[in-house]
């Protein structure tokens, strides 16, 4: 695979990642500005013109999911930032949130400009205790600049952000169970339909996007629908129904490895080449018996399967339920 340069990671070693004068240094919040210098409809054609596929375990693409709102609701209209990060050996969503939280916060804005929500309420699971801590200083900085709140940089645009501490249950990172969970009840998930676009939290319509799914829209704002779609894998011709995959993707690298983390690459890398090239091959030197390819829910792949693209296709064509977090255990 040529060379690629991570965007969503970009930032995570720098010394003052974390705040907000080393993020608007960096280039943060220009997205937000451009959105904000946009009709709203015109920013959701955008992200769903990149076919940007949720990053939570679906992959429903976002754009498409924001046009299921009801046309001229009279509000309120919701954004659910689901950052239940619950699925074992799944912990890519920590980092964004950690090490860069205004690339989330900036990414949730626009969200919420394009499909026209003045409040988000960010679903953090409960023992993510620094991404909480780190989020709330963060957040609170964006209301001392203006960038949160009244008449948002001037533009008639009010936001609100309410950061949620999760009752540490698995069956939250699903849609109906973490609105559920929001309004004080039992995390059971609905019945659907209705689904949350049109009725979500509050029983008002609801949009429900993960951590990693917000921050790519920040740099489709920056870089343009071409630049992601030159990322990732094409959609196959000979499948009306495969929408492609595209874009970079965070891959957690956990278990019988030399090296765990967390790696940024394009969609459709090999669990071969995650395994020899980015996680320093199976550790003592042994041989892989069988690969989680993205969180136990998925199923396995087999030595024989190494090869095996993981993209939102790949997976299941060797017999497993799909893509789900790209959390690689070996």
């Amino acid at each position: 695979m040529p060379a690629f340069e991570p965007v969503l990671l970009a930032r995570i070693d720098k010394e003052n990642s974390q705040s907000l004068d080393g993020y608007r240094a960096d280039g943060g919040y220009v997205a937000l500005d451009k959105a904000l210098g946009m009709a709203p409809a015109d920013v959701t054609a955008m992200v769903k013109d990149s076919v940007l596929r949720g990053r939570g375990g679906a992959g429903f693409p976002a754009g498409l999911k924001w046009t299921f709102l009801p046309k001229d609701h009279p509000g309120p209209i919701y954004l659910c930032v689901n950052a239940d990060e619950s699925e074992p050996g799944t912990f890519n969503n920590r980092i964004l949130m950690e090490e860069d939280p205004h690339q989330l916060i900036e990414g949730i804005a626009i969200a919420c400009y394009a499909i026209r929500s003045s409040k988000a309420y960010l679903y953090l699971r409960y023992e993510y205790g620094r991404s909480y801590r780190v989020l709330d200083a963060a957040i609170k900085e964006c209301y001392a600049a203006g960038l949160l709140g009244k008449n948002i940089q001037g533009s008639g645009f009010d936001l609100d952000i309410v950061l949620h501490r999760g009752a540490a249950a698995y069956i939250c990172g699903e849609e109906t169970g973490l609105i559920e969970s929001l309004e004080g009840k039992r995390a059971w998930p609905r019945i659907k339909p209705p689904f949350p676009a049109i009725e979500g939290l509050f029983r008002k319509p609801t949009i429900v996007n993960n951590v990693e799914t917000l921050c790519c829209v920040v740099h489709i704002l920056n870089r343009g629908v071409a630049w992601f779609k030159s990322i990732g894998v094409q959609p196959d011709p000979s499948n009306p129904r495969d929408l492609g995959s595209f874009g970079p993707k965070l891959y957690c690298l956990s278990g019988h490895v030399n090296k765990p983390g967390c790696v940024e690459l394009p969609l459709g890398v090999t669990t071969r080449e995650l395994i020899d090239e980015h996680a320093g091959g199976v550790w003592k030197g042994r041989r892989a018996k069988a690969i989680v390819p993205g969180g136990i829910s998925m199923g396995f792949l087999s030595a024989e399967e190494l090869d095996t693209p993981l993209d939102f296709n790949g997976p299941g064509k060797a017999g497993c339920l799909g893509l789900g977090t790209a959390a690689v255990v070996v």
